[in-house]
């Protein structure tokens, strides 16, 4: 053979075994393609894509994994994608048919095909426990635990949307906080007036915030922005920012502890932008968590939620993905 003829093939090789896995958050998106035949995570290529907006129509959430998916394919045009797999906030309670959905993608130009959606808790256990059965925690801008042993038991706890759930979540933080600073902004009290200063100056004025806030379809992602404020403020010791923080650090392990199925392994971990936070929240978090799981075995995520959604991708490519399983993951 060849020296000419063997690069060709190798060059085939390469374009035909390419799988791309998406995470799609309140906050942002991400996508990474990489070569199949490659070590997990060896020579992947990184993309950043928009926020999730939320209306009376439902999420953009697959607008925005569509638009990721098309922009791979201009940024490497050479490269043919054996299969995808996205994991997505919101998929389940505020997309209609996720299923009928997966056909915007196969049909896209050198869209690649099978194509699976799940639910981002999927994606965050796939990342976080790569693949072992047990329970994971995701929490960004919302909150949402997954036990599972993608097989027969999926059990999911949290993530219901930021007016009545996502507990302990970045969105949950900036709303605890804001309704602590506007009680100090009207007098009720006084004890808030770090996290007055840092709401104001991350969105103006209290008196208007409704306008600036509750008219955004990215409310929970802007509001979750201010998440990092009162982690800063508590790490320096202000005594309102830690209540708060103390008290989402332990929502969260109580979130993640119902979602340890009996018929699981008492193996559990985490993910999720909120956990670089440190102090009070983790304190919390693994204080609350062994005391209500004695014996059970949480330990630092092995990856990411990207990575759990590359993860899905070379599940799929191989043949070995979980069958269809709504509302958690589509094919």
């Amino acid at each position: 053979m060849t020296s000419a003829a063997s690069g060709d093939r190798a060059a085939e090789r390469a374009r035909g075994r390419w799988v791309l896995g998406i995470d799609v958050g309140g906050t942002g998106s991400r996508a990474a393609l990489e070569p199949l035949d490659a070590p997990f995570g060896n020579d992947r290529r990184l993309l950043e894509g928009g926020r999730v907006a939320v209306a009376s129509a439902g999420s953009t959430v697959l607008d925005v994994a569509a638009a990721l998916v098309e922009a791979t394919t201009r940024e490497w045009p050479d490269v043919a994608i054996t299969a995808i797999g996205v994991g997505a906030t919101g998929l389940a309670s505020l997309v209609s048919a996720p299923d009928a959905a997966i056909g915007r993608f196969r049909a896209a130009p050198d869209a690649p095909v099978p194509v699976a959606l799940a639910v981002d808790a999927l994606t965050a256990h796939l990342g976080a426990l790569g693949g072992q059965a047990g329970a994971v925690v995701a929490v960004g801008t919302g909150a949402i635990a997954l036990g599972t042993d993608l097989d027969a038991v999926w059990r999911r706890v949290g993530g219901w949307g930021h007016l009545w759930d996502d507990r302990g979540s970045g969105v949950w933080v900036g709303i605890e906080a804001l309704k602590a600073a506007i009680r100090t902004h009207d007098g009720v009290t006084t004890d808030a007036a770090a996290l007055l200063s840092a709401a104001e100056s991350r969105f103006g004025p209290a008196p208007t915030w409704p306008g600036e806030l509750l008219t955004r379809a990215d409310r929970a992602g802007v509001i979750a922005g201010l998440a990092r404020e009162v982690a800063a403020l508590a790490a320096d010791g202000d005594a309102a920012a830690s209540a708060i923080m103390r008290t989402a650090g332990t929502e969260v392990a109580s979130t993640l502890v119902a979602a340890l199925d009996p018929e699981l392994p008492r193996r559990a971990s985490w993910t999720g932008g909120m956990f670089g936070a440190a102090g009070a929240y983790r304190d919390a978090f693994e204080a609350e968590f062994a005391r209500l799981a004695p014996g059970a075995d949480l330990h630092a995520p092995l990856g990411t939620p990207l990575d759990g959604a590359v993860r899905l991708a070379r599940l799929i490519a191989a043949g070995d993905v979980p069958a269809q399983h709504p509302p958690f993951v589509w094919r």
